[in-house]
């Protein structure tokens, strides 16, 4: 009988095969390592012949009752993100003929509380944000242009790092993205962005160093490809001034509510942002909703009225 962490080997090989990016399989292999882990030290349980509900409902309850080093309870977006990690190895169990039954359906998500965006930065507050960066070295190219278009096209932050000079259209304002899934769509760059991404290919980029050795677009300071790690340093250092903490997805966020805010088609802004469906976009119109209200309030001859 095979262990449970030989079949984690097997399950990790064939999502590599599937498409599943570098980052989504080191957070699987993590998510599952400490589950085996859990399951070994609790249960004793270590091949999966021996999995039972019982241990599914009382790693549930594990992960409710965990707090941080700061002593903070998990977050409802990273407990599901762990059962969803466990749940891809219960399928896994059972399609590849280790177990007779699914035991996925014993690990339910939680529900998660239906909260307004966080973390969302006012377009006049990005506009300082982006003007403070200075131009005059490679550097200060770089960045200014990472952030004009991470505000302008909203996307995701592994989508930016891995952007090649191949999928930009300079001519039509045009970059085709290379998103979740495998799948691709072409993104439109506003024409503030697009005259600083033009100047930083034409002008800036040629001279970086190993920039002929890669098509990658951005590049850290010794030439090689720009990474997550890197993208988040530069942020964080461009953004050290605000008084929200700041991440790519701000950028993606602020966008968003902005597309929105001034009444944008929710499938166009869905399409744009490369989601599945439009229900993502629930949380935005709330937002916005929050926004009319506070409108309605200053506005209107009414509210200004004494009260009775």
């Amino acid at each position: 009988m095979m262990t449970l962490v030989d079949i984690l080997d097997e399950l990790l090989c064939w999502r590599r095969g599937r498409g599943d990016s570098v980052r989504t399989l080191r957070s699987v292999r993590y998510e599952l390592c400490s589950f085996l882990f859990w399951l070994k030290l609790t249960w004793h349980v270590e091949t999966p012949d021996r999995l039972r509900k019982r241990h599914l409902h009382q790693f549930q309850s594990h992960l409710v009752g965990h707090h941080t080093a700061k002593g903070m309870p998990l977050k409802t977006g990273t407990i599901n993100n762990r059962i969803k990690a466990v749940r891809s190895l219960l399928g896994f169990l059972k399609t590849q003929g280790y177990v007779s039954v699914d035991l996925s359906s014993e690990l339910p998500y939680l529900k998660e509380p239906k909260l307004l965006p966080t973390s969302v930065l006012e377009h006049g507050q990005i506009r300082k944000l982006i003007r403070s960066v200075a131009t005059t070295s490679q550097t200060g190219w770089r960045d200014r242009v990472i952030l004009e278009l991470l505000y302008s096209t909203g996307v995701r932050a592994n989508e930016l790092i891995t952007m090649t000079l191949d999928v930009i259209d300079l001519e039509n304002g045009l970059i085709k993205v290379h998103g979740k899934g495998d799948k691709e769509r072409m993104v439109p760059v506003g024409k503030t962005a697009l005259r600083c991404l033009e100047s930083y290919i034409k002008a800036i980029r040629p001279f970086w160093r190993g920039s002929h050795q890669t098509r990658v677009l951005f590049l850290n300071t010794v030439g090689g490809p720009l990474n997550w790690q890197n993208l988040q340093r530069i942020i964080r250092c461009r953004c050290s001034g605000m008084d929200v903490r700041v991440t790519a997805h701000t950028f993606r966020r602020s966008c968003t509510t902005e597309l929105i805010r001034n009444d944008a088609n929710l499938y166009h802004v869905k399409d744009l942002l490369g989601h599945e469906s439009i229900d993502t976009l629930k949380p935005y119109i709330k937002l916005t909703i929050s926004d009319l209200k506070k409108t309605h309030a200053k506005c209107h001859p009414r509210e200004k009225d004494d009260p009775l």
